[in-house]
C-alpha cells in the first residue's frame, strides 16, 4: 500500500496530568506540569448535559473542542472518528452488576450513555454537525485504527475530519480485564492538504507488526502509555510537539504503521 498524507490542523490532549496540548510540550520540556482539572471542562456541552453527562463523553468532546479551536475550523463542517478501546467502563461495570442482581433497575440514561457512539452522537448534537461520524473500537490498536479511518476518510471525500481517542479508568472486575487505570483523551484534527494553521504533515505505512513493534513514549510519559489504551497516541504526540520524527503505532493486533512526522513548507 503506498503511503497516505494528511495534515494536522489541530491536537487536543486531556489527562488527570496535562490539561491540553501546551502541558504537554511543558513536561516533554522537564517543566512540571499543573494539574488538570479534577473533571474535563467539556464548556462546548450545555451547562444541563455536562452535568448529565458521564465521564466518557467529557473526554472526548473536551480534546474535541481543543483541537477544533486550534484549528480555527467549523465545528458543524467536520466528519469525524471517534475511537475508544474500552468506551465507558464504569457505566459497563454497573450495567453488569445490575443485569446480574435486578435486571429491572437498569437506568435508561446510563444505558444510552454505554453505546460506543454516545461521544460521537453528544458531539455531532452539541455542534449541530450533519457530516459523516463514526465510531472505532480495536483494542490497544483503537488510536492507531482511528488515525487510518480518519486519514482514509480525508483524502477520499477531500475534507477535514476530527479524529478523537479516549478511554475511561477501568472500574469494577472489568479494571483487571482492561488494565487502564486513568482517563486518558486527545484528537486530532486532519486535513488532506497544508494551509496556514497546519502543524505539520503525517505520512503513514502500513506494515506488517505485532504491540511489540509500537514505538514507546518518551520516559517521562511512559508510565501514561500504560494506563491507559488511549494514551497508545502519546508518540505520536511527543513527535508534534517536537515538530519532526518517525514512530510506529498499530492499527490492528497483526499490522503496523509507521508515522513520518514532517514540517510543512
Amino acid at each position: 500500500m503506498s503511503g497516505l498524507q494528511v495534515c494536522v490542523q489541530g491536537i487536543g490532549v486531556w489527562s488527570p496530568q496535562l490539561a491540553d496540548f501546551a502541558a504537554l510540550r511543558n513536561a516533554l520540556q522537564g517543566q512540571p506540569a499543573a494539574p488538570a482539572a479534577a473533571h474535563p471542562p467539556a464548556v462546548r456541552l450545555p451547562a444541563n448535559e455536562r452535568r448529565r453527562a458521564p465521564q466518557s463523553v467529557l473526554l472526548a468532546i473536551e480534546v474535541a473542542d481543543q483541537a477544533v479551536a486550534m484549528s480555527g475550523l467549523d465545528a458543524s463542517a467536520l466528519a469525524c472518528v471517534f475511537a475508544s478501546s474500552h468506551g465507558d467502563q464504569p457505566i459497563m461495570d454497573y450495567m453488569c452488576a445490575v443485569l446480574a442482581g435486578a435486571p429491572a433497575e437498569l437506568s435508561p440514561t446510563r444505558f444510552h450513555n454505554s453505546v460506543h457512539n454516545a461521544p460521537a452522537g453528544y458531539w455531532t448534537i452539541a455542534t449541530g454537525c450533519h457530516a459523516p461520524s463514526n465510531a472505532v473500537c480495536a483494542q490497544r490498536a483503537s488510536f492507531g485504527a482511528g488515525l487510518l479511518e480518519a486519514a482514509c476518510l480525508a483524502l477520499a471525500d477531500a475534507r477535514p475530519v476530527l479524529l478523537v481517542c479516549s478511554d475511561t479508568a477501568g472500574s469494577g472486575p472489568l479494571a483487571e480485564v482492561t488494565g487502564c487505570s486513568a482517563p486518558f483523551a486527545c484528537a486530532l484534527v486532519l486535513a488532506p492538504q497544508p494551509d496556514a494553521c497546519t502543524l505539520g504533515r503525517l505520512d503513514l505505512h502500513l506494515c506488517p507488526g505485532s504491540i511489540l513493534d509500537a514505538s514507546p513514549a518518551p520516559p517521562v510519559l511512559a508510565d501514561w502509555v500504560a494506563s491507559s489504551p488511549s494514551a497508545t497516541a502519546l508518540p505520536l504526540l511527543a513527535l508534534l510537539a517536537q515538530g519532526a520524527g518517525r514512530c510506529r503505532l498499530m492499527a490492528a493486533g497483526s499490522l503496523g504503521m509507521d508515522v513520518h512526522l514532517e514540517e510543512c513548507a
